[in-house]
């Protein structure tokens, strides 16, 4: 397969705490949306590069279990999952420390260990999974 191209931006004016900026995707989903210290370190209006990740992670690793599922000849009716990024002051500035899935799902005909063995694969294996220095928890619930 192919290598796969995917881009970003970002602006920015002024200082740290008194600046501003914006981030804009490849795709146009995020165009010039803002972002600034009240938005990453408060409740500010905007949005923040962490929230960025663990909505990718969402994305990634429940696209990754869909794969996983058909794999085994499973077809998820619904999947749900939160991302909770935690960030934490360390020598030398902030880190991301961990993230915590979780996951409702309800998928017809899947036994509970197969789902609870293909959700971890899929936090395993998901590419933003394997970019993160960080600890990441699942917590994966089979809805009947």
């Amino acid at each position: 397969m192919a290598s796969i191209t995917r881009s970003g931006s970002a602006h920015w004016e002024g200082g740290g705490k008194d600046g501003t900026g914006h981030v804009s995707t490849q795709s146009g989903v995020l165009k010039e949306a803002p972002y600034g210290f009240n938005a990453r370190f408060g409740d500010g209006r905007g949005t923040n590069p962490e929230e960025l990740i663990a909505a990718a992670h969402a994305g990634c690793f429940t696209m990754a279990l869909a794969f996983q599922l058909a794999g085994a000849g499973l077809t998820a009716e619904r999947m749900d999952t939160a991302a909770k990024l935690s960030m934490e002051q360390v020598e030398g500035g902030f880190r991301i420390v961990r993230v915590a899935l979780t996951l409702k799902a309800k998928v017809p005909g899947c036994e509970e260990a197969t789902f609870q063995e293909l959700a971890a694969t899929a936090k395993a294996n998901c590419p933003v999974s394997k970019v993160l220095n960080a600890e990441i928890t699942l917590e994966a619930t089979l809805e009947g």
